[in-house]
């Protein structure tokens, strides 16, 4: 009789091994990651090369942006939630120079990460991160999409970055449950055992 403390493994349907395992389905995710990485690369470099972003006058852009989101939290229908709003008037627009350049190299290494296919997981995580909170802040525009891509993006993250810098960086570092080459530490060869001699017969 099965302990119900036990735990119990579920198997992966076959489909959702062959997405999210598959080395085979990585062309996919290799076309998905170059779109939502390229966005992301545009979007960042446009704030790179704009001094309301990062340059001179660092901050500006990102305030006015965060001040027009918290003025939707208001009325019968608000687009920002009143938590969010509170969010962004007592800690993002006193420290907008420190969001501004966060946002602006956000973009840019999640773009990177997923043209490149380093950390293929972590930079999706960290895109849909950014979206999420685009969403939050009333900025719908390419978000949903892009959050939506990056979802399976996580989800295929053994597979996702195959044709990428994945493929040998993965098995290379490991994860966290399993260390990769670099930190695998092999144990010194016991020494061979002697067989010991078959006892004799006494002598008569």
């Amino acid at each position: 009789m099965e302990n119900p403390h036990d735990a119990v493994v579920i198997p992966e349907p076959k489909f959702a091994e062959f997405l999210f395992a598959d080395t085979r389905m990585a062309w996919v995710w290799l076309i998905l990651r170059l779109y939502v990485g390229y966005e992301w690369v545009t979007a960042g470099w446009e704030k790179l090369t704009s001094p309301a972003w990062a340059g001179a006058q660092a901050g500006s852009a990102v305030r006015g942006f965060l001040q027009g989101a918290a003025a939707q939290a208001t009325g019968a229908h608000p687009a920002v939630q009143s938590w969010y709003a509170s969010f962004i008037t007592s800690a993002a627009i006193p420290h907008a120079v420190l969001f501004s350049y966060l946002v602006t190299y956000g973009e840019l290494a999640v773009g990177a990460g997923l043209i490149l296919g380093v950390f293929t997981g972590i930079a999706a995580f960290f895109g849909a991160f950014m979206n999420i909170n685009y969403l939050f802040a009333g900025a719908v525009s390419t978000n949903p999409l892009l959050l939506l891509i990056e979802l399976f993006l996580i989800l295929a993250w053994r597979n996702a970055g195959w044709l990428g810098i994945d493929r040998w960086l993965l098995p290379w570092l490991g994860v966290p449950w399993k260390p990769g080459s670099e930190f695998q530490h092999h144990s010194p060869a016991a020494p061979a055992q002697t067989p010991s001699a078959s006892p004799q017969a006494p002598q008569s």
